[in-house]
């Protein structure tokens, strides 16, 4: 350990019983360590194989305490709580009745997958874990050229014994491949599996189907597929483990008392029209430090919506405490007309007494009222039944601008739990009736909506932009015709939830009746209705309907904005967490994601107590996932690491040292990469690693990988960078990379791995055979101001890796890569567009990373933007597209019109691009907080125009690209020089 043990102090205190002393005090089954952690919080040591470095006591102290439950139980909640960061004692601590039912609730449906595990068969098991993934039978042909190189493959055996072994390799539409090898291997029942996919195939007389993706998607790029032959008796011991370990969990699940029942609800009779309007007395708001008068505005919102006039105070004098005696805010709403989802949100404002003249209007209002906190809670709780009695609410004290009426609705219901610094807001739901009010079952809904009858004839209705802002007569229209919309125009879903009247519980019925019978949407479609905009809860459920269709590899495309949208449920047991839970412990991949999605966030405290529940009830449902446990630890260490070498010398001689103690190089080895949970990372190669030359001195990691014949792999970890922007980019060059794949249209994006792992923590994928433009423009030349302006330098260098038709097909790839990232960019607005931040590949592929600035938010010097160039598109790269010949040739006209067909690609799913953008509105991303934001990517897209018309604009941004892109070589220049003087 790196930590020395033998200077801890262990200091036992032994609890024995009054009658009969304990005999035997050092037994595991009976008592175990406890410790006070970082966190300052009693942490209940169960887990003995840790180590304490990994458990980083505050106090070199531990304490012998009795064990109050089973040896399993405690074990299993230690695990989960320090896989999900978050002990489950704190989780126990928390007095809110809707959490303990969420956790009832997920925890049977955890002993009930896992009892239908154990009635599994080995091959169900395998068939479940290790699903393969296959293209529809009827997928696109393959490309052009496919057949002219067929890719060579590697089988890598892990098992050498006796027999002699031979496989064929068949795929569709092109050649069959013969491989024999030459090991010999007892007769044993194989499985092959494809090591960075884990498609798994008996491999007795191996034979594999035409459809498998990896095999396609290898064969097309013209790469190498690896695989790996797995041994029965392998597969069939994690059969063994996983069972026994949930036989282990079950078994003693049976052996404890049944889990309490939820306390009975009296079934309260709801009147059918409660027309009392809704109104909220105040009791008193305490801890504001402003010596003036005080008041408080309260608005009711069914998503963006204001469904009426807000209420406000009146003023309140004092110091600290404001109390307002027998007043009430009352709103012009009946409550038989509130939606399901209505909140209720709450502003706090200091009134100045004394307001300088000014001669703006817009001065004078923002000086009079100087905005404090806000809260925001829910006016049905999660039950359905209307909120009455004293709550107190602790307010946040950040506050977006420009918000309709100065509330917050698209803030979080949570509470701030920093309770100590927050204004405590004590507000008082009155009652109504002396029963509970609670909102009406759905059947209900719909015999409201039976009762109403319309009359009205239907018209013909026109297709909308789906972008376009609607207007009360157009919403009045769209609402009169919205059985029109459901036989002709069923996309259009969005808008008439936008034209419904919330305020109305009539027309609300009538919607939900509607919706029963609404055609299904595609999974792209149906993801807009997860935004905050629609926040019904059937309307929700209809849209995860919809997603249930969604393959497995469409779902990890979508997954970060989905848990997003985790934010905007206003209960914890929704269909969405439904949805996700049942796919993540289906899937072992969307498992992963989904947990480091959560994982990575779970220290902010909006959504702290949400993720930390979701993230219990996967591990519960996924006790293999428990075996991350240690990787998790192992990537602290990493930070642990970081940070340690940081403060003696950020010198490479420090680090190794460091990587080479025993603690490090075993804990840092044989690990599944969060990256990708397919890739076993075996050793580090400790001569390679290094600190890279940026503000954060990232670790540059290489690990020795077995599975892929000895070649090395190499991780980025930075520790103090936010890479959710990052992720986020990547996740949409994914996406334009499947839907130019879709059209035919094979671009050779090049979408590293990246992955926010914590709190401005993560780890980045290592392109191979890769380097910047900057470096290969300083090694061609030997002063660093002219090396930006040697056209011939890039198309040297690969001339250098690659001749004959080689080199041919290096240009090629080139080409179509510097096609791809120039629409791309464009249409995102991506900027610092330095020569460090774009790479080529040995094989001709240019790529783009590091992508800070977003949406047009280019970087700036003294008010003048460094990027005048909508896109980077420099004579070296027309170069090397012209093989080095002069004059436009029609290797230039090819990429244009590659260009230019791109770009009509994306304009076709311009909405996806919108909507997914939006979904990520309230992750806290530094570029993207408000729709402005969004208006970017709707003007490079021209969506308000025709093709032509924007193709017309695309052209125009191409010769302006080409004709300031001496701009760029400028700016190129500088940073060749900046970067030149560093070292």
């Amino acid at each position: 350990s790196s930590v020395s043990q033998r200077h801890v102090l262990l200091g036992f205190y032994f609890l024995r019983n009054q009658k009969n002393r304990t005999p035997n005090i050092f037994s595991r089954l009976s008592h175990m360590f406890e410790c006070v952690n970082q966190a300052a919080v009693h942490e209940e040591l169960e887990d003995e194989s840790r180590r304490l470095c990994d458990v980083r006591p505050f106090l070199p102290v531990l304490r012998l305490v009795t064990r109050n439950c089973g040896r399993a139980e405690r074990l299993l909640d230690s695990k989960i709580g320090v896989l999900i960061g978050k002990g489950l004692h704190e989780l126990d601590a928390i007095n809110d009745q809707e959490v303990k039912d969420f956790r009832s609730k997920m925890f049977r449906l955890s002993e009930e997958r896992m009892q239908k595990v154990q009635m599994m068969t080995c091959t169900e098991w395998l068939q479940a874990c290790f699903s393969p993934q296959l293209e529809p039978p009827a997928g696109p042909a393959a490309p052009e050229g496919l057949n002219d190189r067929p890719a060579d493959l590697k089988l890598i055996l892990l098992s050498v014994a006796q027999r002699r072994f031979r496989t064929r390799l068949f795929l569709s539409k092109m050649k069959v491949q013969r491989l024999t090898c030459c090991k010999t291997i007892k007769k044993d029942p194989l499985f092959v599996c494809v090591c960075v996919r884990k498609d798994m195939r008996t491999a007795n007389s191996i034979s594999f189907p035409s459809c498998l993706q990896y095999i396609r998607s290898c064969m097309q790029a013209k790469e190498p597929p690896h695989l790996t032959l797995v041994h029965a008796s392998n597969v069939k011991v994690l059969f063994d483990k996983e069972i026994s370990a949930i036989g282990a969990v079950v078994s003693r699940k049976s052996s404890n008392p049944p889990l309490p029942l939820p306390p009975k609800r009296r079934a309260p009779t709801v009147r059918p029209v409660v027309r009392e309007c809704a109104r909220f007395p105040f009791l008193r708001c305490g801890d504001i430090f402003y010596s003036t008068s005080v008041q408080v505005r309260a608005g009711l919102f069914h998503g963006t919506e204001l469904l009426c006039k807000p209420a406000v105070s009146s003023e309140s004098s004092g110091r600290s405490d404001h109390t307002w005696n027998n007043s009430t805010l009352e709103f012009d709403l009946s409550v038989c007309d509130l939606p399901r989802m209505t909140r209720l949100c709450f502003a706090i404002y200091a009134v100045m007494d004394k307001v300088k003249k000014q001669k703006s209007t817009k001065n004078l209002h923002t000086n009079k009222y100087q905005t404090i906190p806000w809260v925001n809670t829910m006016v049905f709780d999660y039950k359905g039944q209307l909120k009455t009695g004293d709550i107190i609410l602790h307010c946040w004290s950040s506050f977006p601008d420009e918000l309709e009426e100065m509330l917050n609705p698209i803030g979080t219901i949570q509470t701030n739990p920093y309770t100590e610094n927050a204004t405590a807001l004590h507000i008082h739901f009155p009652e109504y009736m002396s029963h509970s009010v609670v909102f009406p079952p759905f059947d209900k809904i719909l015999e409201k909506a039976a009762e109403t009858k319309f009359n009205i004839e239907l018209k013909e209705i026109m297709e909308r932009d789906p972008l376009s802002q609607l207007c009360e007569n157009e919403k009045d229209l769209i609402w009169t015709l919205r059985h029109d919309c459901k036989d002709y125009f069923p996309q259009s879903l969005p808008k008439l939830l936008l034209s419904v009247k919330w305020s109305k519980h009539e027309d609300m019925a009538q919607l939900q009746a509607l919706l029963q019978v609404w055609p299904k949407l595609s999974p792209r479609d149906a993801l807009e209705l997860l935004d905050f905009n629609y926040p019904d809860q059937y309307v929700r459920k209809y849209a995860v309907g919809c997603l249930r269709d969604m393959s497995e590899e469409e779902l990890s495309q979508y997954l970060l904005q989905l848990v997003q949208v985790l934010r905007y449920e206003p209960y914890y047991d929704c269909a969405l967490t439904h949805f996700l839970l049942e796919r993540a412990q289906g899937n072992r991949k969307i498992g992963h994601f989904l947990f480091w999605h959560l994982r990575a966030e779970i220290h902010m405290p909006a959504v702290l107590v949400q993720f930390a529940l979701i993230l219990e009830a996967y591990c519960r449902g996924t006790l293999s996932k428990l075996k991350s446990v240690n990787e998790l630890i192992k990537l602290g260490t990493i930070k642990n690491a970081r940070s340690k070498t940081k403060e003696a010398m950020l010198t490479k001689e420090a680090m190794m040292t460091c990587l080479r103690q025993s603690g490090y190089s075993e804990t840092l080895s044989d690990l599944h990469s969060p990256l990708n949970p397919n890739i076993l990372l075996s050793g580090i190669n400790v001569e390679k690693c290094r600190y890279m030359d940026s503000k954060m001195k990232p670790l540059w990691i290489v690990y020795n990988n077995k599975l892929l014949g000895g070649d090395t792999l190499g991780i980025i970890f930075k520790n103090g960078d936010d890479l959710r922007q990052d992720m986020l980019t990547l996740q949409i060059l994914r996406l334009m990379d499947l839907l130019w794949k879709e059209a035919n249209l094979d671009l050779r994006i090049v979408p590293y791995g990246c992955l926010a792992t914590g709190d401005r923590s993560g780890l980045i994928e290592v392109v191979s055979s890769a380097d910047t433009i900057a470096n290969i423009q300083l090694t061609s030349s030997n002063v660093a101001a002219a090396a930006a302006f040697n056209k011939d330098a890039l198309l040297n260098w690969l001339k250098e890796r690659n001749s004959g038709d080689a080199l041919e097909r290096a240009i090629e790839e080139f080409t179509l890569s510097c096609a791809g990232y120039c629409v791309a960019t464009y249409v995102l607005g991506i900027g610092d567009r330095h020569s460090d931040n774009i790479m080529v590949r040995s094989t001709g592929q240019l790529f783009h990373i590091d992508f800070g600035h977003i949406l047009g938010n280019f970087k700036s010097k003294f008010g003048i933007k460094r990027e005048r160039v909508p896109f980077i598109l420099t004579h070296d790269f027309i170069h090397v597209i012209q093989e080095g010949k002069t004059g436009y040739t029609e290797k230039f006209a090819s990429f244009r019109q590659y260009c230019e067909a791109a770009y009509l690609v994306l304009r076709k799913n311009g909405n996806l691009f919108i909507t997914l953008f939006a979904l990520m509105l309230t992750a806290g991303l530094p570029e993207l907080t408000s729709v402005k934001d969004i208006q970017y990517l709707k003007d490079s897209l021209a969506l308000g125009k025709t093709d032509e018309d924007a193709l017309k604009q695309f052209r125009q941004k191409f010769d302006e690209a080409l004709r300031e892109s001496w701009t760029t070589k400028v700016n190129w220049m500088a940073h060749n020089v900046a970067k030149d003087n560093r070292s």
